[in-house]
């Protein structure tokens, strides 16, 4: 059932992406630039992204079979990537499966240009939304449950367009302790 198919994608890919968190880290790594700017960051960033998933849920099963990594391997690898993402949302922590490192976030304000490290990737299209992707590409049983995964992928990366371009209203109108609680 597409629908099903749809809104099982959508809940996974939201989960890995992790719209908001993208959007605070952008916040605070764009906050010196102009409107302008963020505006073709995130534009940038979220188009990168949208190519970099689109071609994984196209070409990730060759692509593994060319590593010979197996479908279940992989199901094994990505089950444990969720798993630690979703421990991270309970406990209101990040381990680096949909965050920076230190290191990232140091070089990232060094770059003039955030749009395709490390907003594109890792933060848009990480190691989690990757395996989220082929997996469920791969586990559509139909052409209409395989276009419905590219449907979640397009609109959650279109929320994650619209996100980035209210980040920084929005981390103003929350300062430090609203972001802090969130």
């Amino acid at each position: 059932m597409p629908t099903t198919t749809f809104l099982v994608a959508f809940a996974t890919l939201f989960a890995t992406v992790g719209v908001a968190d993208i959007a605070f880290i952008f916040a605070a790594l764009t906050k010196r630039n102009t409107a302008h700017e963020r505006f073709t960051f995130a534009t940038r960033g979220v188009l990168i992204a949208t190519g970099i998933l689109l071609m994984f849920a196209v070409l990730g099963d060759p692509i593994l079979q060319m590593f010979g990594i197996t479908i279940p391997a992989l199901r094994t690898a990505g089950g444990l990537l969720l798993f630690l993402i979703a421990i991270d949302m309970v406990f209101a922590r990040h381990s680096g499966g949909t965050g920076t490192t230190d290191e990232e976030e140091v070089e990232a304000r060094q770059r003039e240009d955030i749009a395709v490290f490390p907003l594109a990737m890792p933060l848009l299209a990480g190691p989690g939304a990757i395996s989220a992707v082929i997996l469920l590409t791969t586990g559509a049983n139909s052409t209409a449950e395989f276009w419905a995964v590219l449907l979640a992928i397009v609109v959650i990366l279109f929320l994650a367009w619209l996100t980035l371009l209210v980040a920084i209203p929005i981390q103003r109108m929350l300062g430090v302790t609203g972001l802090a609680v969130v």
